[in-house]
């Protein structure tokens, strides 16, 4: 903890940045290659449908991923400040307050899903095969929720700790199992191949969920349980900071069952398939950037808990520009090679085709997604759950619904693809305005404690 501590306190962002963020990067990319295999194994190896399927179910599972972040990204930030003011208190409680949330939300998740699975599948627009492909998918996965939630959010802690490599090495071990489970089983199971995916990554996250479980049991020396019970006195700092990351999961949900049903309604079903494989790219090369994220959230959590406001500046504005240069290294390929990326996911090249320019819209300004992720890290790290969940309601209610929902009515198809950037260039200006203006807070309240 103490060497944790001091290199957080004292050593330079930048060499900060590449001993915390390759590993997070590294891990995240592994935890994203769950459901993104997911849908290149189902595309290749049972047909179009079933991609589609596992893509109109993917938002349904942010479901979970919205509990494990609510509690993961709650409790971390709690503990890098935590340890920036040394408060072992604090510390002691994380981790049995932690699991007990997780039982908790985790059963509600698990018993909603499988009773109501249709019914989410409906809010896609999902229908006709892919419908009942997607339904026999989504509840075997909902049958993990308690393990997918645990080892998730303990893994959150674990960064929030500084422990990256640990943590890269624990989702990844998942991930490679269910990497080489997913064509095994989806051959095995024959007619039931959907189910055998979705086995595959359940039986992937079990394992998981047992190896980080026994680190925090065995392992770890500083950060351990004590006791199972559900601490009310870290409940406010976990919902204040974990509602905003927990509402960009949800709030996800929302954007996209919106967006598959618009490419529904005004494209057909091959519109829906190439929103489909869109959406998992798009998914998959925002985790870098949430990877960064993760590695900036100990920095500035810890540095602030301690008072060293420049360092907190200076470190986030590192971070930001790294985390732009990371999102153009997926951006451009992407931009220069759209109908080899589809390819991935839809064998049929009549569809990628439909698709080439329409993507490239909805992917032209993704770079600047990288200062929005930022952005909502710094305010998460330094306790500030208001303008966190600002910059989330933002860009995926406030301004996307309504543009969803009247441009393509005007507009047609093309509207539906070109929201997305739309939104994503004014949350951008945005994000830059509070970002500087909370500067000029923590300068405030530096001179303020320099010259009282």
């Amino acid at each position: 903890m103490n060497k944790n501590r001091e290199e957080l306190l004292k050593k330079e962002p930048k060499e900060l940045m590449f001993k915390l963020c390759i590993p997070a990067i590294i891990g995240m990319l592994v935890i994203g290659l769950y459901s993104f295999m997911d849908g290149v194994f189902a595309g290749q190896l049972i047909g179009k449908n079933a991609m589609g399927a596992v893509g109109v179910a993917y938002p349904i599972t942010l479901i979970n991923n919205s509990v494990a972040t609510l509690i993961g990204i709650g409790s971390s930030s709690i503990l890098s400040r935590a340890i920036g003011k040394n408060d072992k208190k604090t510390i002691d409680k994380i981790m049995g307050n932690l699991l007990a949330l997780v039982l908790i939300f985790s059963i509600i998740i698990m018993t909603i899903g499988i009773i109501f699975t249709k019914e989410l599948l409906f809010l896609t627009g999902a229908k006709g095969e892919i419908l009942d492909l997607g339904v026999r998918y989504l509840r075997i996965i909902f049958i993990g929720s308690i393990f997918v939630n645990f080892a998730q959010s303990a893994n959150m802690v674990m960064r929030g700790e500084g422990l990256m490599k640990e943590a890269m090495l624990f989702m990844g071990i998942g991930a490679v199992l269910n990497i080489v489970l997913d064509p095994i089983l989806i051959i095995v199971f024959g007619e039931y191949a959907i189910e055998g995916a979705a086995v595959a990554t359940v039986i992937s996250q079990v394992i998981q969920a047992i190896i980080i479980m026994y680190h925090f049991i065995k392992k770890s020396k500083n950060i351990r349980f004590h006791e199972i019970k559900v601490e009310r006195s870290l409940l406010p700092q976990i919902f204040s900071v974990g509602i905003s990351a927990m509402m960009m999961q949800f709030m996800t949900i929302i954007q996209q069952t919106l967006l598959y049903r618009m490419a529904t309604k005004y494209g057909g079903s091959n519109q829906l398939i190439l929103m489909g494989a869109a959406l998992r790219i798009q998914a998959f090369s925002f985790i870098p950037l949430w990877g960064m994220s993760q590695g900036l959230q100990p920095v500035v959590g810890t540095n602030y808990g301690a008072n060293l406001f420049s360092r907190v500046r200076k470190s986030t504005n590192i971070f930001i520009i790294a985390s732009i240069i990371l999102a153009c290294i997926f951006w451009i390929p992407i931009e220069l090679f759209p109908k080899k990326v589809l390819g991935l996911f839809i064998t049929d090249t009549v569809i990628v085709s439909e698709g080439i320019n329409n993507f490239r819209i909805m992917y032209s300004i993704f770079p600047v997604l990288a200062v929005w992720i930022m952005t909502i890290t710094f305010f998460q790290s330094i306790g500030n759950g208001k303008n966190a969940g600002i910059m989330v309601l933002l860009r995926q209610i406030i301004l996307f619904v309504p543009s969803i929902l009247i441009l393509p009515s005007i507009l047609g198809i093309d509207a539906v693809w070109f929201v997305t950037p739309l939104i994503d260039g004014i949350v951008f200006l945005i994000s830059l305005y509070l970002i500087f203006k909370e500067y000029k807070n923590i300068n405030d309240v530096k001179n303020l404690k320099i010259n009282p």
